[in-house]
Formats: C-alpha cells, sequence, structure tokens
C-alpha cells in the first residue's frame, strides 16, 4: 500500500483510502466539484474530483473505503490529490488496520497497568467507584479502549484515550511518591477517571470526530456528569470526597481560557492539570517529530506556542 506520508508533488496514485469527509461546493464560474478528504493511517490529504460528471467518478461517501485513481499536486504549499477515478472498494482490496491510526502499545498490556493502579487504592469509596467504570461497565471499558484522546491535538488514534490516561496515572503516581502532603488515592482516581468523558465526546474510528453532545457539552462538563452518577450508586459515599473529585474533574484543564469551569484550588487539582498538560504537550511534541524527519527547525506550533526543533545530539 502507499501511504500518504510518503506523497510526493507529481505522484500518480491507484491505491484504496479511506473517506473522511465528502462535500459539493462551486467553482468561480459556477461549475460543480466535489472536495473530499482521503485518510490512511499516516494522515489525510486535501482531494478533489474536478469532473463529477466523468465515467470513472462512482457513488460513494463518508466512511466508505474507496479505490481511487489520480495524481499528486501542489497547490498553495500543500499537497492535494486531484482524483481522476473512484469508486467503492472491495472487501479483499483493503486491510482496515491500514487506515485507523493506533497506540503504538498493547491495548490490553496497558488496561493491565491500568487495573493495577486501581487495585492499589486503598479507600473503598474511590476503588468502588473506580471499579464501577472499569471494571463493571462493558460498554464504557470497550469505548475507552478504543477512542483517540482528542481528534488531531494529542493521542488522537485508537487507544489514545486509554494511553493517555494511564500516562497522567503514571505521571501523578510519581508526584505523589516526591509531595508526601498529596492524597495519592485521591490524586490517581482522578488521573484515571479525568477524561472519562470523552467515551461520548469523541466517537469511534473510523469517524474520530466530535459528537453532537461533545459539540455543545464537551467532555469535562459529560465526564463530571458520569462520575456523579456512578457515586450515587456507592452507599455511603463521603459528600466531602464526591466534591474533591468532582472539583479535579471539572479544573484538570488549568485555567478558564482552556474549558475549565474552575481553577485548581486543591493540591491534587493541581498536580493533576500540571501531569494532564505536561502529557499532551510531550505526545504533541513526539508526534511533530514523528511526523518530519528533520533535525532543523519544524516551524511555529500553534498548541505550544512555539517554533520547535528536535534536541542535537553531540
Amino acid at each position: 500500500m502507499r501511504y500518504i506520508e510518503t506523497f510526493k508533488d507529481g505522484d500518480r496514485i491507484s491505491d484504496v483510502y479511506l473517506c473522511k469527509s465528502k462535500s459539493t461546493a462551486l467553482t468561480k464560474t459556477g461549475k460543480e466539484y466535489e472536495n473530499v478528504i482521503l485518510i490512511d493511517k499516516t494522515g489525510q490529504i486535501d482531494s478533489k474530483i474536478w469532473d463529477v460528471n466523468s465515467g470513472g467518478i462512482g457513488d460513494f461517501d463518508v466512511n466508505d473505503y474507496v479505490a481511487v485513481m489520480g495524481q499528486v499536486v501542489s497547490y498553495n504549499g500543500a499537497l492535494q490529490f486531484k482524483i481522476e477515478r473512484i469508486r467503492i472498494a472491495a472487501n479483499d482490496e483493503y486491510i482496515q488496520s491500514d487506515y485507523i491510526p493506533s497506540s503504538r502499545y498493547d491495548i490490553d498490556e496497558m488496561y493491565a497497568e491500568l487495573t493495577g493502579y486501581i487495585n492499589s487504592i486503598t479507600n473503598t469509596y474511590m476503588n468502588s467507584l473506580l471499579k464501577a467504570f472499569f471494571a463493571e461497565d462493558e460498554e464504557f471499558i470497550t469505548k475507552f479502549k478504543n477512542v483517540s484522546a482528542a481528534k488531531t491535538v494529542h493521542h488522537g488514534f485508537s487507544g489514545g484515550l486509554l494511553e493517555h490516561s494511564l500516562s497522567v496515572t503514571r505521571l501523578c503516581s510519581k508526584i505523589s511518591d516526591n509531595y508526601s502532603y498529596l492524597n495519592r488515592d485521591l490524586l490517581l482516581t482522578c488521573a484515571m477517571l479525568h477524561d472519562v468523558g470523552k467515551v461520548k465526546e469523541l466517537s469511534e474510528f473510523p469517524r474520530n470526530d466530535y459528537t453532537d453532545e461533545g459539540n455543545f457539552i464537551g467532555h469535562i462538563v459529560m465526564g463530571y456528569e458520569m462520575i456523579m452518577e456512578k457515586i450515587k450508586t456507592i452507599e455511603g459515599f463521603p459528600s466531602i470526597l464526591a466534591s474533591e473529585i468532582g472539583h479535579c474533574i471539572i479544573s484538570h484543564h488549568g485555567e478558564l481560557e482552556y474549558g475549565s469551569p474552575k481553577k485548581p484550588a486543591i493540591a491534587e487539582a493541581v498536580a493533576l492539570s500540571m501531569a494532564d498538560n505536561m502529557d499532551a504537550k510531550l505526545e504533541t511534541l513526539r508526534e511533530a517529530f514523528e511526523s518530519k524527519d528533520s533535525n532543523d527547525w519544524l516551524g511555529f506550533n500553534r498548541w505550544l506556542d512555539s517554533n520547535i526543533r528536535r534536541t542535537t545530539i553531540c
């Protein structure tokens, strides 16, 4: 298979890709054409069908695997694919794993490690809360293992939410070792739960896009609601503990302008927001470095608000 990340200006392409989006538009002269985004596990490319009435243009829709022929061209400094022929691909023409970006790590191994952290939580109420999600709720578990942690920014691949949540939990475990006054059970519980709302905010692959509920409400509020619903099923759950957990969840983005309804007010919330931010930013850097095989400056990254570069090893 010819992966999108290898495309160069002038390449002739004949292969199968996944249609992420499709829309009709008009040229300046009023001629109809199609905007199409094609993807595989290595990336995506803006594509155009300029002659929609051509005999080689078959019917297809979003989320169809399509066999395409055409040419890669450079337009305004970016690559674009001119589609000359397109049809829905037969099942034996593609392997689904080529089109869905996935975590580098084994899903079951990561989940087993996360479960190990759950078993280390000694507080009965928090242990029961974690098990209500990660041991007893099969629908939640399936989605948690498969959805991404973000559409594009960081961990935007299948298994990304699990990988990110586990990484934040590891960081919080180390932070709690370094600062003995932190409540380890509270910090790790909230680390594992901080992004549970993303199972509702983001759709599963191959779509990997914001749901209506995600656009309207967002994962912070949805996650808070999900956690409070589980807490109500645990008899005798202390109200102050519920408030502390809720506060950590709604403040984990750290700043109001980053979407948190509240800024961190307790030590565990501060630690969680910093661990979450660290993992998101370092993964953003890793993915940027991986996408460009260069030791030169890679350009301005708007998520990091800086021009970025790999470290020089002498």
